[in-house]
């Protein structure tokens, strides 16, 4: 166990690890180390960020406390505090089931974990982070909560309403990251597009992302988390028009079936999913477009599935992902819904879906082959050197191998030709 050393272990998204490392900052600022994710926990104390997004993600979060509750029951652990979207929604369920917790803390509260422990919050500190992405890309998180209530959401439950962050915040916040050498930038919200109407009733999407293009060492910005409904179609000219925006951008669109749709209470139809995806294509020439779909959902039908199955073969996403279905308790589905559809019949939709869907990304992937296209370097692995497109988000987007005949620096951008592919990965040569 080592003394004045902090584990933080984060579930869950992309979200939550910006909560992580403006906690980490504030522990740095006390006199801790910190060390994130680790394979092997050392600290004398640890902070499991959780998430309750669906059933798979709250087993993995409460198998992370159980497992470090039995290193605190064994004396390899003096401390150990629970934070995040679980604990917001289940804390008093939680206190009572794993007692070896010191504390548990919401999804907003956590910085009162300092001050539990007789430290304080350090306001020179206050929204500046200790990154745990390579230096060069981070993740900008602009508002939290949601104003949709889809059926089988849970996070408005958790997180509450919408709430956009002042946009000069943003800015300094992009500004103090560029001095410290970071080059790319992911844009993250639950709902992106929603992005100010809390503040004014106005969509400032678009604006925000214009302005932030507009500092000076920024050199690609990706837009993740926009929703279909009320699209600001204002956000497609700057990505065409700002040369660091890349053209790329995930919109969860969920299903396709206007039965299903209706029913999840997404407020969009498919004529108007469709005629969007239409404008997104003709307005972006060449944008890469990452959707999330869900199958399983209440009342869907073999035929909603077949319907779904056309319009995957049809839009040809070049990033898709797909979930099945899983009742979270309070939402609209659990309590008004059977979740009808049997766990194999699920399984075997999602399997089909994934399937067709990695036929159409091996065809994207073959269509890039012999383009010469700037890559960001992010690691090193083996005899290779790992790097990303414009194309591509880290970790769940696929990658570029550059054999390492030539040095190449971590963070830096190469002109890369793509010389082939295999399953999900591209293979390419520095130019």
């Amino acid at each position: 166990m080592k003394k004045n050393q902090v584990d933080i272990i984060t579930m869950g998204c992309s979200k939550n690890l910006v909560d992580s490392e403006l906690l980490m900052k504030q522990f740095e600022a006390n006199g801790y180390n910190c060390v994130h994710d680790s394979a092997k926990p050392q600290g004398e104390i640890a902070v499991v960020n959780t998430c309750g997004f669906i059933e798979s993600a709250k087993e993995e979060s409460i198998n992370m406390i159980l497992e470090l509750a039995a290193r605190k029951s064994k004396g390899q652990l003096s401390k150990l505090f629970v934070m995040g979207c679980l604990s917001q929604r289940y804390k008093d369920e939680l206190e009572k089931a794993i007692p070896e917790v010191d504390k548990f803390y919401g999804k907003f509260n956590y910085k009162q974990l300092l001050t539990d422990l007789g430290k304080a919050d350090v306001p020179t500190c206050d929204g500046r982070r200790h990154l745990t992405t390579p230096h060069h890309y981070a993740y900008i998180k602009i508002a939290e909560g949601c104003d949709r209530h889809c059926a089988y959401c849970a996070i408005p439950l958790i997180t509450g309403a919408h709430h956009s962050r002042p946009k000069e915040e943003i800015l300094n916040e992009v500004r103090e990251l560029v001095g410290q050498g970071v080059k790319e930038f992911q844009v993250i919200e639950q709902e992106l597009t929603y992005y100010g109407v809390d503040i004014d009733g106005k969509r400032h999407i678009a604006d925000l992302i214009s302005d932030m293009a507009d500092i000076k060492g920024v050199k690609w910005i990706r837009l993740h988390y926009a929703y279909p409904n009320q699209f600001p179609l204002e956000l497609l000219d700057v990505i065409r028009e700002k040369p660091n925006v890349c053209r790329y951008l995930d919109i969860a669109l969920q299903h396709i079936s206007d039965a299903v749709l209706e029913r999840m209470h997404r407020h969009v139809t498919k004529a108007d999913t469709l005629e969007l995806l239409r404008t997104i294509r003709e307005r972006v020439p060449g944008i890469f477009i990452r959707t999330t779909l869900m199958v399983g959902f209440p009342g869907e039908t073999d035929a909603d599935f077949q319907e779904l199955l056309d319009f995957v073969r049809q839009a040809r996403f070049e990033r898709m992902g797909a979930f099945a279905y899983s009742e979270e308790e309070g939402t609209y589905s659990a309590q008004h819904y059977s979740d009808d559809v049997p766990e194999e019949v699920k399984q075997r939709r999602l399997d089909q879906l994934m399937a067709l869907q990695q036929r159409i990304s091996e065809e994207h992937a073959e269509s890039m082959v012999g383009q010469v296209l700037p890559v960001i370097i992010d690691r090193k692995e083996g005899s290779y050197y790992i790097g990303r497109t414009e194309y591509s988000s880290p970790e769940v987007d696929p990658e570029v191998l550059i054999p390492a005949v030539d040095k190449l620096r971590v963070g830096n951008f190469y002109q890369v030709r793509i010389t082939g592919n295999e399953e999900f990965d591209l293979y390419g040569e520095r130019v």
